[in-house]
This record gives structure tokens, sequence and C-alpha cells, in this order.
């Protein structure tokens, strides 16, 4: 199947699920997961119409980056130790991963216009998984907003993986009142939740995600 046909299903059942929720369609930003995919791959959608797309690894997408159609708005979604910091604030629109002040006070030394950020929080407090606790986001909201470059947009967060997407709704839920509170809380505007990925982005959706991160569904498994 092609990757303009995937775009294609994946776009019914965005608005589908928007339309469930009650929500519009344009509240809902699908980034295409790219990592250890080629370039061609990216072409290919690209051609199909998508504009963003999601990277894991700075090095990666280095090489990836200066080969694909310049219009493209790269987002890395991955982990990111401040000793990469540069390079990534050279390359993308919006580091959705930031999850310490380190990584975020790097960040804003490197960047050399706005740099926007979601911050990434271990909802679940899984072990493996990467993410400050909801405990210190306020601490790093402060940091942001001391920062000339930095601008935090909001959460992001990956749930533990199951076969059953419904055991995701309470980790999605989480952040998205945990948003609420810090918004309330801290004064900070945070408009974007950066949640859900190929098999369970439909409940994502339900529970207020604004950017929804797909890669199986689009360009096949890795």
């Amino acid at each position: 199947m092609s990757i303009q046909t995937n775009l294609e299903r994946i776009e019914d059942r965005v608005c589908a699920a928007c339309e469930q929720a009650g929500r519009s369609r344009d509240d809902v930003k699908l980034v295409a997961v790219s990592k250890r995919k080629p370039a061609e791959a990216v072409i290919e959608a690209a051609e199909a119409g998508q504009i963003l797309f999601g990277e894991n690894r700075v090095q990666e997408a280095q090489i990836k980056i200066p080969i694909c159609p310049q219009n493209l708005h790269w987002h890395l979604i991955g982990h990111l130790q401040s000793n990469k910091a540069k390079l990534a604030a050279g390359l993308f629109r919006m580091i959705h991963s930031v999850d310490s002040e380190k990584l975020m006070r790097a960040l804003d030394e490197h960047s050399a216009t706005p740099l926007p950020i979601l911050i990434q929080v271990n909802v679940s407090g899984e072990g493996s998984k990467s993410g400050c606790s909801p405990e210190e986001v306020a601490g790093l909201i402060e940091v942001a907003n001391n920062c000339s470059q930095v601008e935090v947009h909001g959460l992001m967060t990956i749930p533990p993986f199951t076969p059953d997407p419904e055991k995701a709704r309470t980790h999605f839920s989480n952040l998205r009142k945990l948003r609420d509170e810090l918004q309330e809380t801290t004064g900070t505007p945070l408009p974007e939740l950066s949640m859900g990925m190929s098999n369970d982005f439909e409940i994502a959706i339900a529970e207020g995600a604004t950017f929804v991160r797909i890669g199986t569904d689009i360009f096949g498994v890795r």
C-alpha cells in the first residue's frame, strides 16, 4: 500500500476522531514520524501533501533534512542529550522532548531565533521512559519563562505500550489535567499536547491531543 493511501486513511481516522470528540479538525496536527525511514519515503509523503515530520535522532535528521524538500517542517520527538542541543536548535522548528533544566538552557544558548518546545512528562512513572515527573514541570516552565529564546508551548508524553489502546486513556487524560492545572497556577499558556501514536491516537484526540505522532501506519513497520 502506498504512503499516499496510508496518509488518506489516517486523515479519515483523524477527521472521524475529531468529529466524535466534538473538536475541529484544525485543532489536531499530524506529525509523520519518519525515523529510520529513507529520505525517499519522506519525499513520497511530501508529494502527497504532508508537511510536518518527526525525527527521533539528531544525527539521522542531520543527514536526511538537507536532501528533502526545503518547505517541510521538522520536529524532534525523541530523547535529546544536552551535548546535541546546538545541532538540534539549528535543525528543528520544535522540540517535543525537553525534560531537564540543563537541556532547556543548552537549547536556549544555541538557538538563534525563538524555539518552541514541549516539556516531556513521564505521567506513568515507567522507569524505562524519558521525561520529567509531573511535580517537576512547574519548575521547568519557570525556567523557560526566563529564557531568551526557548518558548514552552505545552506538554508531551509517551504512555506504556499496550495492545489495548483504551488503557492509554488515563495517561492522556492525566497529561491534559496536568496542563490545565499548570496553566492556572503558572499563568503560562500551554496550548499544545503532543500525545498519541499509531495504535492509540484516536483516544489521544478524544483526550485533547493537538499533535499526534504517526509512523507505522504511514510508513510501515521499521
